[in-house]
């Protein structure tokens, strides 16, 4: 049987292996994997059959060679989110979206999954649930979820990221009032405030339909009343990195203000990170290697403290953990010491801060320019 706990300590040593002699011997077991806390992109366990077996670390990511190079650290703080992706179920389907999501996924959280996951929270801290997907509000047990979370000894903050169109698809006409009366923080995905680059990367007749949804939550007083926050998100529609903030910010509210009477909070902008749908689309139009040595060369290590995976745990459909949403779509999931996966339910809440953070070559979209969190800009 594998040891992969010393697998890991070998890889993070990275001892020097005389492989001109292993390579000479017959290889009779090979086995390898990915997404090593480490900083590994991929470890090889060599048996050669003589009761002798090696491991051999195939190289860093570029991402972890460059933190290497400044000599930063990536390791996780005090957990303060605990974001939840309940599944891939969608009513659209986003060029941009990296988590594949759409109407014929299959994968959504069940009531039981719900139950641990409450049950675990209870148990920890950490103040705020934030909602993600697909479109989080389709699973059957949305409602159910965020009325367990505020029935806790100590209710805690919901975040529902949410699609906008949603809000107004036949079912769901009453979620609008459902999430008011239960104080719930929306983040709505808004790519930008004119319909061709909406419904271009969101598909034809979005745009109107977030309009209308927009309008229907400030009815209700979202983004109004100070209990009811209500903050847009903007992707690029392209392969380019976000422009300011502060300024996007100024001209969406100039933009839906004026010519829709909508009114929000703040605006977060994110960088398209090149994995899921938009890695496709990306190699489609040959321009994968192109961002990714944008994504590179505008590394910024000022991003690295405010980076979300160091406080934020994310939670997949089935309860697995990983370091961020992006890392769960890559399959990046914890592992205990005999490399079975680690689920929510499996770990003290006490015992995330100083952890090591899985990393990849997709982790310069969150530190590239002004970086990019669930939170928008970094610097």
């Amino acid at each position: 049987m594998i040891d992969w706990q010393q697998a890991r300590d070998a890889c993070a040593q990275r001892p020097r292996i005389d492989w001109s002699t292993v390579l000479q011997n017959k290889t009779l077991a090979r086995k390898s994997f990915r997404g090593l806390s480490s900083g590994c992109s991929r470890v090889v366990y060599l048996d050669i059959g003589d009761g002798r077996s090696y491991f051999r670390c195939c190289g860093m990511n570029r991402f972890a060679q460059k933190l290497a190079e400044r000599s930063i650290s990536l390791r996780r703080g005090h957990p303060e989110i605990l974001q939840v992706n309940v599944g891939k179920l969608c009513n659209l389907t986003c060029v941009h979206c990296h988590v594949n999501a759409g109407p014929k996924r299959k994968e959504i959280m069940r009531r039981e999954t719900i139950d641990r996951i409450i049950a675990w929270l209870g148990k920890s801290e950490i103040p705020t649930v934030d909602l993600t997907g697909g479109a989080p509000e389709m699973i059957t047990d949305f409602r159910y979820f965020i009325e367990r979370a505020k029935a806790l000894a100590q209710p805690r903050h919901i975040i529902d990221r949410c699609n906008l169109t949603i809000l107004l698809d036949p079912g769901y006409q009453d979620l609008p009032e459902f999430l008011a009366r239960h104080k719930v923080e929306i983040i709505a995905s808004m790519p930008c405030y004119t319909p061709e680059n909406v419904n271009a990367q969101r598909g034809e007749g979005v745009f109107d339909g977030s309009i209308a949804a927009l309008q229907l939550l400030n009815s209700l007083g979202y983004g109004i009343d100070p209990k009811l926050p209500l903050h847009l998100v903007y992707n690029p529609v392209d392969a380019f990195l976000p422009g300011s903030q502060a300024e996007l910010e100024a001209d969406y509210k100039r933009e839906l203000g004026v010519h829709f009477g909508i009114v929000f909070n703040k605006l977060y902008t994110i960088t398209n990170l090149p994995i899921g749908r938009f890695a496709s689309h990306l190699r489609h139009d040959n321009q994968l290697e192109n961002y990714m040595e944008l994504l590179i060369n505008a590394f910024n290590p000022a991003t690295i403290e405010g980076l979300m995976c160091r406080n934020t745990i994310s939670v997949g459909w089935r309860g697995e953990v990983y370091d961020c949403d992006f890392n769960q779509q890559l399959g990046m999931q914890w592992r205990s010491r005999d490399g079975s996966g680690v689920f929510l339910w499996d770990i003290d809440p006490d015992r995330f801060d100083n952890r090591n953070i899985m990393t990849g070559d997709h982790c310069f979209g969150c530190t590239a320019g002004s970086g990019s969190s669930c939170g928008g800009a970094l610097v």
